[in-house]
């Protein structure tokens, strides 16, 4: 690390000090009281100058000998680059109306110096997307959020899923609850997510492999078949619900192939109690670059498929009026000598995050059926159709 580069971080790290013991101190003669805003000011102006000079902050690598550990799992990675609890689900009124739901915080590490000592530099970015889905409104309602890390406004722990991004929070208890709190513009959500089955250990062990080099890969585990119960809330009145989601819980440092544009996942319930995943790396032209599924039965054996064992065919395409992507919203799963129809609850399941993440996606509530008959429900994801996905 040169010199300059010290001596910048000295410059810094005085200056900082200098400001924080004037702002503590009443005016003098001699030395005036700086606004708050003027300190920020500075120190970002010198942190940044800082930062430029510094070597390439190396994240942790993914490992496939590394066994996956509760509940300290649970929690955050702070040394990996990018991370992801995401729950989606079916919820029912009482009076039996379906609804799409999906709660999603992102954890996602900068260049920034991990020991920096400076409450300003941002290390660590959290981000929020909430959404539901209703086809008597004809579109996805949704609701974004994001911050840095620290001054009480975000958080995550290392120690078991607890995130907070201001008033929304996700939360696991000891007994394995998630409680889920979310006013969101257009709705409310305040759920408890319950599990009924262990947790799944996706690939090997948790190493799941997402290209054809072996750090193209995250560490991964779900939850499926969680019970959920509780209220959603719109336009003030609570409703009360209750449904079934499936819980994706993902830290990576290196994940996409340089060819890959974006993927195509999906998570589902199955309705005689086993749990269905699979999805595909895609590249421009279409092609699979990766694929990969996993079958739990209900007494716990696992089957995993990959490669050309799997395939996704579309089946109906549906364009966004606001973004002109074109989307398979209705696929043909087929996996191994399985072979399942994918439905959505509604076609308009378009998320658009560009305020916080920067990406378009399609994010929805399906229906897995099976010779014409549903065979369960869960969620798809469809990445990289507006413009290719960057982590």
């Amino acid at each position: 690390m040169s010199l300059r580069l010290n001596n910048l971080r000295g410059m810094f790290y005085s200056l900082q000090s200098l400001l924080s013991r004037m702002l503590r101190t009443p005016a003098n003669n001699s030395i005036p009281k700086l606004p708050t805003n003027l300190l920020f000011i500075m120190s970002l102006i010198f942190f940044t100058a800082a930062q430029a000079n510094a070597e390439p902050l190396r994240f942790a690598p993914v490992n496939p000998g590394t066994k996956l550990s509760f509940p300290r799992d649970f929690g955050a990675h702070p040394d990996f680059r990018t991370e992801w609890w995401y729950a989606t689900g079916w919820l029912q009124t009482a009076d039996g109306k379906p609804l799409g739901f999906q709660v999603t915080f992102f954890r996602s590490a900068t260049e920034h110096e991990r020991h920096n000592p400076s409450q300003f530099a941002p290390k660590q970015l959290i981000v929020a997307h909430a959404a539901l889905s209703d086809p008597a409104v004809g579109k996805l309602q949704h609701d974004q959020r994001v911050a840095r890390a620290g001054f009480g406004l975000a958080q995550t722990s290392e120690s078991t899923t607890d995130i907070k991004l201001g008033k929304w929070s996700m939360r696991r208890d000891t007994n394995g609850m998630y409680r889920v709190t979310l006013p969101a513009r257009d709705f409310s959500f305040d759920l408890t997510l319950s599990p009924t089955q262990p947790v799944l250990l996706q690939g090997v062990n948790g190493y799941s492999r997402k290209g054809p080099k072996p750090e193209q890969a995250s560490h991964y585990y779900s939850e499926p078949h969680l019970q959920v119960s509780g209220t959603l809330t719109r336009n003030g009145k609570p409703i009360v619900v209750s449904g079934t989601a499936w819980l994706d819980h993902e830290w990576s440092s290196t994940v996409l192939d340089t060819k890959a544009v974006g993927w195509d996942w999906v998570g589902v319930n199955l309705d005689d109690g086993r749990a269905l995943m699979a999805f595909r790396i895609r590249a421009a032209d279409g092609s699979s670059l990766w694929q990969h599924a996993s079958l739990r039965e209900k007494d716990g054996r696992l089957q995993q498929f990959n490669g050309d064992a799997i395939r996704f065919t579309p089946v109906r395409s549906w364009r966004s009026p606001r973004t002109q992507a074109s989307y398979p919203v209705e696929l043909t799963l087929e996996i191994d000598q399985q072979r399942w129809q994918i439905r959505p609850l509604q076609d308009d399941q378009e998320l658009d995050s560009r305020q916080s993440t920067g990406a378009v996606y399609w994010e929805g509530a399906i229906t897995l059926e099976r010779d014409g008959r549903r065979a369960g429900r869960g969620y798809l994801e469809m990445t990289g159709y507006v413009k290719p996905l960057k982590l």
